[in-house]
């Protein structure tokens, strides 16, 4: 019979100073939260996140989906400088 440990998917994403500069990563690997939720952002699809980067397993674009909802989203409140402003056509 197969070892099929149940793992929580917010278990999957750690944090550690010396790594990626503290920021949350999957499974202590350099690949951040950041960068898969900005894949998914971008519109990349699981499967094309998952060739890109073939030591990910769909779980762990569960887990980092799961990570970012639980948290507040820290850019919003930041101020857009000028050139930021998004122009208008006249």
């Amino acid at each position: 019979m197969a070892d099929t440990t149940y793992v929580q998917p917010l278990d999957r994403i750690t944090t550690h100073p010396d790594i990626c500069n503290g920021k949350p990563v999957v499974r202590g690997m350099r690949i951040t939260v950041e960068t898969v939720i900005g894949y998914l952002s971008a519109g990349e699809s699981v499967d094309e996140i998952l060739r890109q980067h073939p030591v990910l397993v769909r779980e762990d674009v569960t887990a980092c989906l799961e990570f970012a909802s639980s948290r507040p989203c820290r850019r919003a409140g930041r101020i857009r400088g000028p050139s930021a402003r998004p122009t208008r056509p006249t």
